[in-house]
């Protein structure tokens, strides 16, 4: 079928149109390729979230770990600075500090690309 412009496996309906299926994986390809990108898309900020709020909680539990040491005398100090020390160290700020004989609870926020994040930790002496 030379001149007719058509390709091998195609053929001519009535009206000129063609009914072969030339190209069709390209599309399929690229189809495929778009919706990886997009559920990739979608999910990156979920693991953003996931990320910022485990250093919020490694943040307020160290924060809380040295509050009470500070309290139980291990260091020297005010218990609450000692938790800001920490928690910055950490990229988070305390928001709340509530000691409570030799126990300590702290609140922290880490602010991620997202949302900032809080998360609470509690120490104090075992028993």
């Amino acid at each position: 079928m030379t001149g007719s412009g058509t390709e091998r496996g195609d053929e001519l309906r009535p009206g000129g149109a063609l009914t072969g299926e030339r190209g069709a994986g390209s599309v399929l390809v690229l189809a495929v390729v778009a919706a990886t990108v997009l559920v990739t898309g979608m999910l990156a900020p979920v693991a953003g979230i996931s990320v910022v709020r485990h250093r919020a909680t490694t943040a307020a539990d160290a924060a809380a770990l040295a509050a009470a040491d500070s309290l139980v005398g291990v260091t020297t100090g005010d218990p609450c600075e000692r938790a800001g020390e920490v928690a910055a160290a950490a990229g988070a700020s305390v928001l709340r500090c509530v000691p409570d004989g030799l126990v300590v609870t702290v609140r922290v926020r880490v602010v991620g690309t997202f949302i900032p994040v809080e998360a609470d930790a509690t120490a104090g002496p075992a028993g």
